[in-house]
């Protein structure tokens, strides 16, 4: 077994505010590729739904309505995920300079509230555990007055998973 660092970022913004940005290590410890192939096959969208389901326990626990799936937020959050794992770029820019609002817009949603992002956590478990203990990411998933969410993971070429949730207020 190995140490290895995990790192998970925010950017706790509303649209008409500056894009800020935190980014906080996690440890954790990783099974190694025997634990990856006992744990079976896994697919990005059995990943995201698995986080759409926890995002909303972890929601219901605080007292907080469940988030509403939006496409358009699955496709912003889908597209920084890939971009993430394409590039190796890991941060809250994207393509061509876009931020979660502008992906948000592109994708056809006006009204969005805010990003989480990590990288490198192989199952839903850990990234929605590392979310929950880093305060920034928490407030983002328990906010209450947030409406719609989407989610999105992808594999880059080297098994690294890049994870994106894009939460919206309508």
């Amino acid at each position: 077994m190995f140490k290895a660092v995990r790192r998970i970022a925010l950017a706790a913004a509303a649209p008409a505010a500056l894009l800020a940005c935190t980014t906080t290590p996690a440890h954790a410890e990783t099974g190694g590729p025997a634990a990856v192939a006992a744990a079976g096959p896994t697919t990005s969208e059995m990943l995201m739904d698995e986080v759409i389901v926890r995002t909303n326990e972890e929601r219901m626990l605080a007292g907080c309505a469940p988030l509403t799936v939006d496409d358009e937020l699955m496709v912003a959050a889908v597209r920084q995920s890939h971009y993430m794992a394409t590039t190796g770029d890991f941060g809250h820019i994207g393509w061509r300079g876009s931020t979660f609002e502008t992906r948000s817009r592109a994708a056809g949603y006006s009204d969005v509230a805010a990003e989480n992002i990590a990288w490198g956590f192989s199952t839903a478990a850990e990234v929605m555990d590392a979310w929950m203990a880093s305060p920034e990411h928490r407030v983002n998933i328990l906010n209450c007055e947030a409406r719609s969410f989407g989610a999105g993971v992808r594999n880059s070429q080297d098994g690294t998973f890049y994870w994106t949730q894009v939460f919206g207020w309508r």
